[in-house]
């Protein structure tokens, strides 16, 4: 029997992990980590280098280690000044990935892995027991959910027809299976990973890329308030007890589709240049065929052609809608918001020995939830437990 199992191997399960094995809460050998994947952010490397993401939007003090200052010293050992961009020294993805890769050898991360998908959660006299597609079972004693929201992306209504009749030619970057990528390129959707996508296609493919967004670009230097991190914002959020009100501040102060102001400089450069086009509107309707697609737009009545249509359009905003998860829910009597994710204790525990991380954990931990330092915080209360 396992002392924890973490359901997800992305950078709130393995951060988690990290935190449970450094703080001697427990050893490798009782670890679980269930994910569909062969090793530890597979996908979050599969999409940042999908997208040509040079550097995280994150500070340097936001890592999967313990130590704050853990990324800065293994940076400054590489003896690059490169490997740092800005005055919040945020970290390039290779050495964010490097540091990651190097704690997980110290912990032996891989001992734990367990390349699966969950397909149910059931308890019995005070254990977990989780059942997986290969037809295995699990035992543990502390369960954590950190799967996120959900895995289905989101689409303009058009644009999922258009992917589901063409999906070779167009279809959502975080899809495993992408389109053919041929120019000219449409990329729909205006923040940060449209913005990564759309410098990395027009400098291999110069003049062949066209952005579609219905707004400008939004400039935040992060996508909420530093002061969401800490007692400024946090302490006021901990005291509303109605949860709709958390979940509408939630949504109000999420800097949702943003940039920052480095990568909007270098668009409207390349813009200036013509090696991107960008239009402020919506497509109105579309004609294909196994060639390229013709988009006519809805407020400019433009037509415009592509062979590749991406969409950056992010995720769905519901909480994740699998059966195995709504069948916890009932059978645990589980407490739900009525956004429908989780109330949970201060501790992320959502009933005695269940815990959940990331995005399921934001009606508790606020906007930054979702994010690398959100991971941080739901670590450090969970070993903490």
């Amino acid at each position: 029997m396992y002392e924890w199992i973490i359901i997800g191997g992305g950078i709130h399960g393995c951060t988690i992990a990290a935190h449970l094995l450094k703080t001697k809460k427990t050893s490798i050998d009782r670890v679980g980590i269930i994910d569909p994947n062969s090793s530890p952010l597979y996908e979050w490397k599969s999409r940042t280098n999908f997208i040509g993401m040079p550097y995280l939007r994150s500070p340097a003090v936001h890592h999967l280690d313990l130590n704050p200052f853990s990324l800065k010293a293994f940076g400054k050992g590489k003896g690059d000044k490169r490997v740092f961009f800005g005055p919040y020294k945020r970290p390039s993805l290779n050495l964010f990935n490097e540091h990651s890769n190097s704690i997980f050898r110290e912990i032996e991360l891989q001992k734990a892995w367990i390349q699966d998908i969950v397909s149910g959660v059931e308890k019995h006299k005070g254990i977990w027991a989780v059942k997986t597609e290969n037809g295995k079972r699990f035992v543990c004693r502390n369960l954590v959910v950190a799967t996120g929201a959900n895995q289905k992306f989101s689409y303009p209504e058009w644009g999922r027809e258009l992917a589901q009749q063409y999906p070779e030619r167009a279809g959502h970057i975080f899809e495993k299976e992408k389109p053919v990528m041929k120019p000219p390129f449409l990329v729909v959707g205006g923040g940060i990973s449209a913005a990564h996508l759309v410098i990395k296609l027009s400098k291999e493919y110069p003049g062949e890329v066209i952005q579609i967004a219905r707004h400008q670009n939004r400039i935040h230097h992060f996508d909420s308030d530093p002061g969401w991190l800490g007692p400024k914002y946090m302490s006021s959020f901990e005291k509303i007890n109605a949860y709709e009100q958390r979940r509408e501040i939630i949504t109000k102060v999420r800097n949702k589709g943003s940039v920052p102001h480095e990568l909007a400089n270098r668009i409207s450069r390349l813009q200036k240049e013509g090696q991107c086009s960008f239009y402020q509107d919506e497509v109105e309707s579309w004609e294909g065929n196994s060639s390229a697609i013709e988009l006519t737009l809805k407020h400019t009545r433009q037509k415009t052609k592509a062979k590749t249509v991406l969409f950056a359009t992010g995720f769905s905003s519901t909480i994740m809608e699998v059966e195995w998860l709504q069948s916890l829910i009932y059978h645990q009597k589980l407490s739900c918001a009525q956004c429908g994710f989780p109330i949970v204790n201060q501790d992320l525990s959502w009933c005695p020995h269940l815990f959940v991380a990331g995005p399921l954990a934001e009606l508790e931990m606020g906007p930054t939830a979702r994010n690398i330092s959100g991971a941080r915080k739901a670590a450090e209360r969970i070993a903490g437990f």
